[in-house]
């Protein structure tokens, strides 16, 4: 096999050494499986490696453009092969050696394959470009030309991670492609970028792009002004999308908390109080409102009617349990866990509602346990649905046993149904 022969020759086997006429003239009479061995051997000389970048078989092309040992000037001229696929391999190679690179050697690398990087970066293939610009969006030592043209990009998957990460980007450029007008896709990864400026969040906002302002409100290292997130607030309280990321960001001012308790659900503003540092009396102060507020609203009757028929056919499936109850619990289905814990407890919704809202972690924690829920799940519908006072909070036994006994869980439930009748 004229392989074997190659194979012994490059690799310092025999003695006298091989010309580039020589193996020239063998490869010519070698048959594609021996090209392609040859195209992968990393210890193969440089001109042979050079030499098969141009072999008619687009295979062996893509072999020779994977080898990391082939010279850069084979990778040049294989960064504008018209397969596809060896354009893609070259793309993939980079994307495995570039980002491993220490600072003197991308100095080697941009003084060598700028030409490369170019013809990639505008390749015709989105998932070549996109592989390009993973490979470089850390990078410093990259013409900022080449960065900019795959910022300015039409598809996600290549602009999205150089306008996230790539150090070369400034405030200028963001807002620039900002006001260029650019996808729903693009303008997240900007948000999302670490340490975003005052400036550059001002305009995210004002795209109104939802999924954006989500991504910037979660972006902790993302530098947000009051009156900035004052505008995302006026409109949020229409757009459930931005309930979470507006409730969750850090640092919250007790002005802005008190707004966003306005009209985020319960457990969203218990998970707000959770996380802020405000003393007992302000965050009652918050909770306060928002009791007020879930006691003013009413469903139609076609709606609870719905629901009630919704919780019954839960009940008839057999799915009503904890994981249940604490899964509506994070969600915020104040309704139906109502109308569940009427059936699970066998009383009235409305007996449920008035035990719910009564702010007594007693009550609360009877009504689970009539329910036979566990107490874990009984402290979760105190805190996040019922949102009672932490000084009612009624605190499991080792996290997990009703504190108190059934006696007096019964005499709790009692009041509210004397109540009813």
């Amino acid at each position: 096999m004229v392989f074997n022969k190659l194979k012994n020759l490059f690799s310092g086997g025999d003695k006298k050494p091989v010309t580039y006429e020589e193996a020239r003239v063998m490869l010519s009479k070698g048959n594609k499986k021996d090209r392609l061995l040859l195209a992968q051997q990393k210890d193969a000389r440089p001109e042979v490696l050079y030499y098969l970048a141009d072999d008619k078989d687009p295979d062996v092309r893509a072999k020779i453009a994977s080898n990391p040992a082939t010279p850069v000037q084979a990778d040049t001229l294989l960064s504008k092969d018209e397969s596809e696929e060896v354009r893609l391999e070259l793309a993939r190679k980079i994307g495995r050696i570039v980002p491993d690179m220490d600072p003197s050697d991308q100095e080697v690398l941009q003084e060598t394959t700028i030409e490369i990087l170019e013809d990639l970066a505008k390749d015709q293939e989105p998932k070549i470009r996109s592989l390009i610009a993973d490979a470089i969006k850390h990078l410093e030592a990259i013409p900022k030309d080449i960065v900019t043209k795959l910022a300015k990009d039409v598809e996600d998957v290549v602009c999205g991670p150089i306008l996230q990460y790539s150090p070369l980007l400034n405030d200028d450029d963001l807002r620039e492609i900002i006001a260029a007008g650019t996808s729903s896709g693009a303008l997240k990864a900007i948000a999302e970028r670490a340490g975003l400026s005052q400036d550059v969040s001002d305009d995210v906002v004002s795209s109104l792009d939802v999924p954006a302002i989500a991504a910037l409100l979660t972006n902790e290292k993302a530098q947000i002004r009051e009156d900035t997130l004052d505008r995302i607030i006026d409109q949020a309280s229409s757009v459930e999308e931005l309930h979470k990321p507006l409730a969750l960001r850090p640092q919250l001012s007790i002005r802005a908390m008190k707004r966003i308790a306005g009209f985020v659900a319960s457990a969203l503003v218990f998970a707000m109080m959770e996380q802020s540092t405000l003393e007992e009396d302000l965050a009652e102060d918050i909770l306060e409102k928002v009791r007020e507020r879930v006691e003013g609203e009413r469903l139609e009757q076609s709606e609870e009617m719905a629901i009630a028929k919704q919780a019954r056919d839960f009940m008839d499936r057999g799915l009503l349990d904890d994981a249940f109850i604490v899964k509506q619990v994070e969600e915020s289905n104040r309704e139906l866990i109502i109308q569940c814990l009427a059936l699970m407890a066998d009383l009235s919704s409305k007996i449920v509602r008035k035990i719910i809202l009564s702010k007594s972690g007693r009550a609360v924690t009877a009504l689970s346990w009539r329910a036979q829920l566990k107490m874990r799940t009984a402290y979760a519908i105190q805190t996040k649905l019922a949102l009672v006072p932490s000084a009612q909070l009624l605190h499991g036994k080792g996290g997990e046993k009703y504190p108190i006994d059934e006696d007096e869980l019964d005499w709790h439930l009692s009041y509210f149904i004397d109540q009813a009748d």
